[in-house]
């Protein structure tokens, strides 16, 4: 696996938890 691969893993992850977070607690942002 390249670091590319893995870096853009990792922002996925990232953003797929962070829309859950929104609306989980829609009241917070």
């Amino acid at each position: 696996m390249t670091f590319d691969l893995v870096l853009a893993g990792l922002i996925a992850l990232g953003l797929l938890a962070y829309l859950t977070a929104v609306l989980l607690k829609p009241e917070r942002f």
